[in-house]
């Protein structure tokens, strides 16, 4: 589905930006836009699969770590080709020790597999659009919140007015419908989702920062590879292999879930983080839920309602106040070293 507190996205280890730092911004914003919106269908190819099949939430959520982590080991094995610069990544990943590296990689697989597999259950609940806000929008008033009661960061009077604002807008997302498309269920799973995602930034956030780190590519094939195991008892209990008349199409879903909002999104997502400003990273990444809810009404013919839309905007408000609350604290943070 990576920088600061109220970053809604995973913070980027100190690796990774060595391993790119011959990306310009420009095309790390490319990367990062393509990221957004390929992270955005995947909702809509989840609805797809429902729709055409009976595979469950939690074996899709399986298909997708298993072939996202088979495409990682892929790309694994090519940079580790004589003159890719693995050993550069690889040296600085060596110097973790082990145990923060257990804790790194275990707390990651578990989050994302809660991550997924509740934004996939939310989104067979409430819909793509209502189950896509909810987590996104959600995500970032935790991290904010879980970063200051953790690491004791302070979010602001910027940031106390956005997480406000978020928490409104969920209300009015709940409150304002009034054709039973807005689900409790599906809103508490997406929150749920939310704080899957917000405890993998955390804990990246935590880990990261004494300037540690491991290799985010590497880190990402370990969390899938734990996600689809501890998936997979589960998976087999809902129905591990769709039974349709489609077969074919649901194949194809199932590889595209995996394909190109899993490996290549989480790829590029890494690359054009390592260039791009936390603050602008948080408002690109806005990209995703945009087209969950473009795909949503144009292509799956959900009827967004006043209080859907309005409780959207109020949401998407809220993730950019915290971005700009960042960037202001992030600026006199320099201004403050200039003078030291």
């Amino acid at each position: 589905m990576s920088k600061s507190a109220v970053s809604p996205v995973p913070a980027v280890p100190s690796a990774v930006s060595s391993a790119v730092a011959g990306l310009s911004v420009g095309r790390g914003l490319v990367f990062l836009a393509f990221a957004g919106i390929a992270w955005g269908t995947a909702g809509a190819a989840a609805s797809l699969v429902f729709r055409a099949s009976d595979l469950g939430p939690l074996s899709l959520s399986f298909w997708r770590c298993a072939g996202g982590l088979v495409l990682l080991l892929g790309a694994l094995a090519l940079r580790s080709r004589p003159g890719n610069g693995r050993a550069a990544v690889g040296a600085a990943a060596a110097v973790e020790p082990r145990r923060r590296r257990l804790l790194r990689i275990l707390g990651t697989g578990l989050g994302l597999t809660v991550f997924q597999s509740a934004y996939f259950a939310a989104v067979e609940s409430t819909g793509l659009a209502v189950g896509t806000v909810v987590t996104l929008g959600a995500g970032p008033v935790l991290i904010a919140l879980g970063a200051r009661f953790t690491m004791g960061e302070r979010v602001g009077r910027g940031g106390l007015v956005a997480v406000l604002g978020a928490l409104t807008g969920l209300v009015v997302l709940v409150a304002g419908d009034d054709t039973g498309t807005v689900r409790p269920l599906g809103i508490a799973l997406a929150v749920l989702s939310a704080a899957g995602y917000a405890a993998i930034t955390l804990l990246t956030r935590w880990l990261g920062r004494d300037s540690g780190g491991g290799d985010s590519l590497v880190t990402t094939a370990w969390a899938f590879g734990i996600g689809a195991v501890g998936l997979l008892p589960m998976a087999v209990a809902e129905g591990l292999f769709p039974h349709t008349e489609q077969l074919g199409r649901v194949v194809v879903l199932l590889a595209y879930v995996a394909a190109v909002p899993t490996a290549l999104a989480y790829a590029l997502y890494f690359a054009g983080a390592a260039v791009v400003r936390s603050a602008t990273v948080s408002v690109i990444m806005l990209l995703e839920p945009v087209s969950a809810a473009v795909i949503a009404v144009a292509v799956l013919g959900e009827q967004p309602t006043f209080g859907i839309v309005a409780g959207t905007l109020l949401l998407l408000a809220a993730v950019a106040g915290l971005a700009a609350a960042e960037a202001r604290g992030a600026a006199e943070a320099r201004k403050a070293a200039v003078a030291v």
